[in-house]
């Protein structure tokens, strides 16, 4: 239960950056956006239909359509979310801030829009839209939500050309790119994770000295080369960013010879990261 309601208040706060993002950088400086939202904005532009209103019957249907690709809690989440959205939109469009400069304006609209949706979908929400659809390619396809959202959110920026120029259009792909990258931020958290593998003839010694020096287990991993037929043992290693430098020296110092892959990993479960229950 008090999970729950941290949830709740986190996707409160993701609603409010989100509806600031539109009020206070979007619309004052004629930018288009992604999705939904920016459908409500072109339609705000055409005919000053209320963006809150708007974007809430359009996130509703869409809700309708695709809830059968959400599990219940993502469900309750999203709702909640579409529905605080669509207040805080109401509440804050007479809100300014007083900015001139577009590139400042698109950078912080990208941030606030970007930490917005991260902080909503972090804790298993979305807040409708396209970002069903997002959750949808990432569930089935296996797409990173944040590149996904931002795939069909430049298809919606992309035909507001006709109705904010090419300029706006430009700063609007900008701050979409922005809002991807703070979103993945938000999303995947502060530490990323590296999956190292080393081939060495001295892989004892290495694995020994990761296993005292930086206290990390490390996996064994038979196979041999292909052309010398020659049987290796080869090691797989999860690390932190911060450690790699540390694991690059412990190797030199034994194996200079070494040959040593770090690939990005996205989700770490298990003894030593993160449970696999939460």
């Amino acid at each position: 239960m008090k999970k729950r309601i941290i949830d709740i208040f986190v996707i409160m706060a993701g609603a409010l950056l989100f509806a600031l993002a539109i009020n206070l950088f979007v619309i004052p400086n004629e930018f288009g956006e992604g999705g939904v939202t920016g459908i409500t904005i072109i339609l705000y532009y055409l005919f000053e239909w209320s963006p809150s209103l708007v974007s809430l019957i359009f996130n509703a249907v869409l809700l309708i359509a695709g809830y059968k690709f959400l599990d219940k809690s993502t469900t309750v989440y999203t709702i909640i979310a579409v529905s605080f959205h669509s207040l805080f939109l109401h509440l804050t469009e007479d809100w300014h801030i007083a900015s001139d400069e577009l590139t400042i304006n698109a950078i912080f609209g990208g941030v606030f829009a970007g930490a917005g949706i991260g902080l909503i979908i972090r804790v298993g929400g979305t807040t409708a839209g396209t970002t069903i659809l997002a959750r949808m390619m990432n569930k089935y396809l296996d797409w990173n939500v944040s590149y996904a959202l931002l795939f069909f959110d430049l298809i919606v920026a992309f035909s507001s050309y006709f109705i904010i120029g090419a300029q706006s259009l430009m700063f609007t792909i900008v701050m979409l790119y922005i809002a991807t990258k703070v979103m993945d931020f938000i999303i995947e958290g502060v530490n990323p994770k590296k999956a190292v593998t080393i081939i060495s003839k001295e892989h004892n010694k290495i694995a020994e000295q990761v296993n005292v020096v930086m206290d990390r287990g490390v996996t064994v991993i038979y196979g041999q080369g292909h052309y010398s037929k020659t049987p290796k043992e080869i090691l797989y290693i999860v690390i932190s960013k911060q450690e790699v430098s540390m694991l690059k020296k412990i190797v030199r110092s034994i194996d200079k010879e070494a040959f040593i892959t770090i690939h990005d990993v996205r989700d770490v479960f298990g003894e030593g990261f993160v449970d696999i229950s939460k």
